[in-house]
């Protein structure tokens, strides 16, 4: 997955499957020819690759997000920095999403798309769906009531119906609890649970080998989406995306050069400084895509650049390369309101801050990989009411911001790794 080939292939097929769309949808658009090629061979063939991915979301879900939690260690052990780190990344991610539902409602960019062109999406991938997400969106259901939701009587039940539309339960949301109350209970069990945590490492390692498989099919697979997508809507959607990447890309350039460098100002440390210092890891976040692989330029950068104990900027880094995923929170926030706005499902406040919650969760469990982020990501566009088959629309330049918000992803660790050693006296 990390492979610089897959990734220039991904591209390939973007722009190849965009400009035959396009071609097609000038030349034959309508035609009974064009739709029989589209629902029979090219939109098959591009839905085999979110298929696989729609197969593996929950058991990568359960298990990420325990271990998520449990990287963060024994609090006993870890003492102020674990405590530290943990708020940091909590009010980081909670921050990072705020930012990007901002930026999304200010924009809207989902709103812009032809009244056509929306008529036709929704007549694609909503049906039942999206018509069930309206009715929802409009019904207000007291706080008290969705906050106990949230603790499932029974989580298997939760997780049967988790994708299912109108559910009356806390669906995916329940089950991430869940998720956390296990892994909590990892952690303060200790070796005693080590078996269950080798169990999800098991799991979440067959999870990443299925990602790996469906990414391989993923050049084809956006090519044979795009395709689709551009044949029916055309230029319409085209113009649309590119709203919504702009939109991605503001809010993560808002967080990390706006809030970050307040973040570092407040703690006392320059922030022109800390970016300059930092380039050589935020460079490789962006390249390859992932936190992990970043890992060992992080730990250099952090040691020899930054002057961060290494007690400390060990501790932070290794954790915070999959707990302390704020850039993919704020991406996943940006992306399911945006879906939202193009299937017309206007989602209300307490919504929002659900699907908030969901995202600050679910970047707590979302592995450093390329591509680990899009299971995350169709949990949660199901959980709102939004067809997770949607996911299909923007997953042509998904490579572009899958890179930008692992550079996010980088920095923040960094900066959290900063300010936690201006707080910390070394042993």
């Amino acid at each position: 997955m990390n492979s610089p080939n897959l990734a220039r292939r991904i591209f390939l097929g973007m722009l190849v499957g965009a400009i035959l769309g396009l071609v097609a949808n000038y030349f034959a658009g309508g035609s009974a020819q064009l739709d029989w090629w589209d629902s029979n061979v090219v939109k098959p063939t591009g839905r085999l690759f979110i298929r696989i991915i729609f197969m593996i979301v929950l058991p990568l879900i359960v298990s990420a997000i325990v271990l998520g939690v449990k990287e963060l260690g024994d609090m006993n052990q870890v003492g102020r920095v674990g405590v530290r780190c943990l708020l940091a990344t909590l009010v980081f991610s909670a921050i990072s999403v705020v930012i990007g539902l901002a930026v999304v409602n200010v924009i809207q960019p989902g709103k812009r798309l032809p009244a056509e062109s929306r008529a036709a999406l929704m007549a694609e991938y909503g049906g039942q769906t999206v018509t069930k997400a309206v009715e929802t969106a409009k019904k207000e259901t007291p706080v008290a009531e969705r906050l106990l939701s949230l603790i499932p009587q029974n989580p298997l039940a939760e997780a049967v119906n988790a994708f299912t539309p109108g559910h009356e339960g806390g669906g995916l949301l329940s089950v991430m609890v869940f998720a956390l109350f296990i892994g909590v209970a990892v952690n303060v069990a200790g070796p005693r649970a080590a078996p269950v945590a080798n169990l999800c490492e098991a799991v979440m390692e067959v999870c990443m080998t299925v990602i790996g498989f469906a990414m391989k099919l993923a050049p084809l697979g956006v090519a044979c989406l795009v395709f689709s997508a551009t044949a029916t809507l055309g230029l319409g959607i085209v113009k649309t995306l590119g709203l919504y990447l702009f939109a991605v890309l503001l809010a993560l350039s808002l967080h990390c050069f706006g809030f970050y460098a307040l973040a570092l100002r407040m703690a006392g440390h320059s922030p022109l400084r800390f970016f300059r210092d930092s380039r050589e890891a935020l460079i490789t976040g962006f390249t390859t895509s992932s936190s992990n692989a970043t890992l060992p330029v992080s730990l250099r950068v952090a040691e020899m650049k930054l002057g961060i104990p290494k007690q400390i900027s060990r501790f932070v880094l290794t954790v915070g390369a999959t707990a302390n995923q704020n850039g993919t929170a704020l991406y996943e926030g940006v992306t399911v309101l945006f879906l939202a706005q193009v299937f017309g499902v206007e989602l209300t406040t307490g919504q929002q801050i659900t699907a908030a919650l969901m995202c600050i969760v679910a970047g707590l469990g979302t592995a450093g990989a390329p591509g680990a982020s899009l299971p995350m990501l169709v949990g949660v566009l199901i959980a709102v009411g939004v067809p997770g088959d949607s996911v299909a629309i923007i997953i042509g330049i998904d490579r572009i911001l899958d890179m930008s918000r692992t550079a996010v992803n980088v920095m923040g660790d960094l900066v959290i790794a900063r300010i936690v050693a201006g707080k910390v006296a070394p042993a």
